[in-house]
């Protein structure tokens, strides 16, 4: 029997950015969209008018459905996607709960035009080797989940894009790149406004390793050399940016919840 229920801002932000983090719905009317056109990271946008056109594609999965105040359209929507079998709760204060609490808000505004499905396009050069995982994986884990990512030839990058309307980026002279000292991941984060604690110490490392600066973090070195094993271990770009998501789920928990643990090796006691 479904029952009623939430989930605070400040666990849901625990969730956000990680692997088995659930889906974010946000159902604010277009007029209240449009007064404030900020994303909790994550989350995708739908109508709680045609829930049941589209809940069904969430079956089996859990969610989190957020409007304004976390009320009436919510709620709706959280009780339908029951019925529909989905695991859903609201999320308590909806998006006001959400920015009074002082926690990260997505610029819409920046986000590339969606295909057909609604899903973000974006376009790189084949093999990569750090900013072109990080990229992706910070994409999949705190803007568009559904995003889809293609990997071509240099030289046919822009192209690409604008045949098939992909974002480009990692590559000179497109929005989406290194600036100054700044990889492109530093710039995602700036653009996005999704910046915190966690997410600015990864971008140290992230840099550290894309730009042949060590320097700027002890474990620059140590996520350069898994990348590099990562692009020797597979051929297929797709199928290495699926090991780099474990790879950047790692760094980031660290970044977020581990730079004081250390390991100590058990010293061995000898008996009088």
């Amino acid at each position: 029997m479904s029952t009623f229920t939430t989930i605070s801002s400040d666990k849901m932000a625990r969730l956000i950015g990680t692997a088995n983090a659930p889906t974010l719905i946000d159902v604010r009317t277009e007029e209240d969209f449009a007064a404030d056109r900020r994303l909790i990271p994550g989350s995708i946008k739908l109508s709680h008018d045609n829930v049941t056109d589209w809940g069904g594609t969430f079956a089996g999965r859990r969610a989190v459905v957020s409007c304004f105040r976390g009320e009436k359209l919510a709620q709706g929507t959280a009780a339908w996607l029951r019925q529909l079998g989905v695991q859903a709760e609201t999320l308590e204060g909806g998006f006001e709960g959400w920015k009074a609490a002082g926690l990260p808000l997505l610029d819409a505004r920046k986000l590339p035009p969606r295909d057909a499905k609604g899903r973000t396009v974006w376009v790189t050069r084949a093999r990569p080797k750090v900013d072109r995982i990080a990229c992706p994986w910070l994409i999949r884990r705190f803007v568009d989940p559904n995003a889809v990512f293609l990997y071509v030839a240099p030289s046919e990058v822009v192209g690409v894009g604008e045949r098939f309307g992909a974002a480009p980026f990692d590559i000179e002279n497109v929005f989406w790149s290194h600036r100054g000292e700044l990889c492109t991941f530093d710039v995602m984060i700036e653009e996005f406004g999704i910046a915190t604690p966690a997410l600015l110490r990864l971008a140290t490392l992230v840099r550290g390793a894309d730009t042949a600066r060590p320097d700027l973090a002890p474990e620059a070195p140590g996520l350069l050399a898994a990348s590099l094993g990562l692009s020797r271990m597979y051929d297929d770009d797709l199928e290495q940016l699926e090991a780099g998501m474990t790879l950047y789920d790692a760094f980031y928990r660290w970044c977020r919840d581990a730079t004081t643990e250390t390991h100590n090796w058990p010293t061995n006691k000898v008996k009088a």
